[in-house]
């Protein structure tokens, strides 16, 4: 997040969750938001980090500040979308 101090105010655990429905979810969530408020998204789905690319270029009220790939406890993958609403 350029520097600042990551600041998050809702998080979206969508583990398990395919293509579409991190995207559908977040873009509910967001919609909730006020205006500068950051989403951290938790998904397990590599594609998620392309969808989500692919749809802040559309989107008019959201931009992607940053995205993460680490390993939980478990072991398995996690994908970190941060979004912040801007409209």
């Amino acid at each position: 997040m350029s520097g600042e101090q990551k600041q998050v105010n809702r998080e979206l655990d969508v583990r398990g969750a395919k293509c579409p429905m991190p995207i559908v979810r977040a873009r509910q969530e967001v919609q909730r938001m006020a205006v500068g408020e950051v989403l951290r998204v938790v998904a397990t789905d590599p594609g998620s980090v392309n969808d989500f690319k692919g749809w802040v270029q559309t989107a008019k009220n959201v931009e992607l500040v940053k995205q993460e790939e680490t390993i939980d406890a478990n072991g398995q993958r996690l994908y970190i979308h941060y979004l912040r609403r801007i409209a």
